[in-house]
């Protein structure tokens, strides 16, 4: 509600806490996806991994409050060694938790904590259906690795009866890929996975055009414009909810406020200096609310933003 009166009235105002927040597990990553600045190695900002007992300390914080919690922001959630500990801790709060990964890890053993864990969600990025296809993006990634990373989770599922985590198939659209999109759904009911989500890619430097903008215009974030430009489909309004509803937390206790914020560079304060209930509402949150209400388009990473451009399958 503050969000819309906000909005509406064109004033600041800020009443309760988020209740969904996403965490960093970890900024390190296997595979070198071009348009990652984890897979490009590519951070100016401090790398790392999350701590247990920091992310337990937030959680405790914030619990109250929070009813969906985000285990992804930058790097392959899995290669933190405790990460199905932080989800089974989360989960035991009665937290709703999601996570996304390129599914290179599932094991047997990993697939069966997984699920022990309480995870809700599992987001597994499978870009292709052929091994060409998939490496074309996913550089350094093992499509076999992938389909049979879900074929256990989808095994143990049954294995263990039960309903979660809710698997989804993400695929992100781009050129190279376009032509396999029905053939991601047939895999995925092959595999038993719950859900196929189609998702437009970032591209840094589209207004020229670029290599991964698909032809088919409903599966890309871009454009063509009439002089061969290409610009981002979507109106910049301003406004976004997302300032209201949640933030993202780093691995190393810095809060930034999306997830389109990678390299963290607008940081509204640091855990590890306050409590959260400081910072939701000091001076950096609230200017930064404040621009966007006033203008939206001169904040860099509100340009690229998917808001309005996402295709649900």
């Amino acid at each position: 509600m503050s969000y819309y009166w906000s909005k509406w009235t064109g004033k600041l105002t800020v009443w309760g806490k988020p209740f969904s927040i996403s965490v960093e597990p970890t900024t390190s990553c296997n595979l070198r996806c071009p348009e990652c600045p984890s897979g490009l190695r590519a951070f100016t900002r401090d790398t790392g991994m999350l701590e247990k007992e920091f992310f337990k300390s937030t959680i405790d914080e914030l619990s109250k409050d929070l009813l969906y919690l985000i285990f992804y922001f930058q790097g392959e959630p899995y290669l933190n060694p405790k990460f199905l500990d932080m989800v089974t801790y989360a989960s035991q709060k009665g937290i709703y938790t999601a996570t996304s990964t390129n599914a290179h890890y599932l094991t047997d053993e990993v697939c069966e904590k997984t699920i022990r864990s309480g995870l809700d969600r599992m987001i597994i990025s499978i870009d292709g259906t052929t091994q060409e296809t998939y490496q074309s993006y996913r550089i350094g990634g093992k499509l076999d690795k992938v389909i049979e990373g879900a074929k256990r989770m989808a095994e143990w599922k049954k294995k263990l009866k039960s309903t979660t985590p809710h698997l989804i198939f993400q695929f992100l659209v781009v050129r190279h890929n376009e032509h396999q999109i029905e053939e991601v759904y047939k895999l995925a009911e092959d595999i038993g996975i719950d859900e196929v989500r189609l998702k437009t890619a970032q591209v840094y430097e589209y207004e020229n055009g670029n290599d991964l903008i698909p032809h088919q215009e409903k599966y890309s974030r871009y454009k063509k414009n009439s002089d061969g430009t290409f610009s981002i489909k979507n109106k910049m309004v301003n406004s976004c909810w997302r300032m209201w509803h949640g933030c993202v937390i780093t691995w190393d206790g810095i809060v930034v406020p999306c997830c389109f914020d990678k390299d963290a560079t607008h940081k509204l304060g640091s855990l590890k200096d306050q409590k959260f209930h400081q910072l939701w509402t000091g001076a950096p949150y609230n200017q930064f609310r404040k621009s966007l209400l006033k203008s939206r388009s001169e904040i860099d990473i509100c340009k690229n933003c998917t808001e309005g451009t996402k295709v649900w399958a």
